[in-house]
């Protein structure tokens, strides 16, 4: 390879490292993180709250009130139709 060629390949391979190095980084941080989700979730589970509520909880957090109502309102359409009420 020319010197021209050379350096190019040279730069794009250093960036090329980078942004897989900056990946890695976030990938390890990404287990840390979830990691630390398991303790709390542990520590709740261990005080007696029940965990696969306190997702439920979480999950509804994030949505709009709207979408929660007209879930539930389904939810119990649903329900009566099956005679589970």
């Amino acid at each position: 390879m020319n010197d021209i060629t050379q350096e190019a390949y040279n730069v794009t391979a250093d960036e090329l490292r980078q942004f897989i190095e900056r990946f890695e980084h976030l990938e390890a941080e990404k287990k840390d993180i979830a990691d630390q989700q398991k303790e709390v979730m542990a520590e709740a589970k261990g005080r007696g709250y029940d965990t696969k509520v306190l997702r439920k909880i979480i999950a509804m957090r994030k949505r709009k009130p709207d979408e929660i109502a007209e879930e539930e309102a389904v939810m119990e359409l649903y329900k009566a139709a099956l005679g589970m009420e």
